[in-house]
């Protein structure tokens, strides 16, 4: 099921719909989590813009590599929700400024790192022989350890343990050398993936 922004907002209101077995689908996964973790509160504007389209089209392609490398569909749906649930969760408190200046400032360098991660994800597909799994693992726990103390005073620790669980996955250089391994099964994959972040970069939406 694909939907656009209006549909999201409409389905919000909705009965959750149970997915079928054999389909993942970043955007039903994002309605699913804010009617858990919001219900009918959360405003119309958070709704629809926390998930477009080009940000599901790198979580779905995030979630079948995953799958693929771990040959565990349950482990892998379980990632890219504990994904999600961190991402909505994190833009909720800001867009109701829930932080101080402390978790303020942690934010701007989360910010930073972020896109300083995307741009070498891109730029290690892009130009061939610059791949250091190292680098890109390195960049990936400084994001894990900057989120874990920016939600320190506001969630619990299911919610460290979930940051963990997602950074634990992707962060992992045997992964990472999967992933970008020129004539590996996961080239395509990379491609794409590279793609749809290269675009939010463009959009500036990372």
């Amino acid at each position: 099921m694909t939907f656009n922004k209006q549909s999201l907002w409409r389905h919000l209101l909705k009965e959750e719909v149970e997915m079928a077995t054999d389909v993942f689908n970043s955007k039903n996964l994002a309605v699913q989590a804010q009617k858990k973790i919001l219900g009918k509160m959360v405003s119309k504007s958070i709704a629809t813009t926390l998930i477009d389209d080009t940000s599901s089209e790198v979580l779905d392609e995030l979630y079948r590599v995953t799958r693929e490398y771990t040959q565990n569909k349950k482990e892998a749906e379980k990632i890219i929700k504990n994904l999600i649930k961190t991402v909505l969760k994190l833009a909720i408190l800001y867009r109701n400024n829930q932080f101080n200046q402390d978790e303020l400032a942690l934010m701007e360098k989360f910010k930073k790192k972020v896109h300083q991660l995307a741009m070498t994800v891109v730029s290690f597909h892009q130009v061939d022989y610059t791949f250091d799994r190292n680098v890109l693992s390195r960049l990936l726990n400084e994001c894990r350890e900057l989120l874990h103390q920016i939600i320190q005073r506001h969630l619990t620790a299911k919610s460290h343990g979930r940051i963990n669980n997602v950074f634990d996955h992707f962060s992992d250089c045997d992964f990472l050398a999967a992933l970008y391994n020129p004539f590996g099964n996961f080239k395509p994959h990379l491609k794409k993936l590279c793609d749809g972040v290269n675009k939010m970069l463009d959009e500036e939406n990372i």
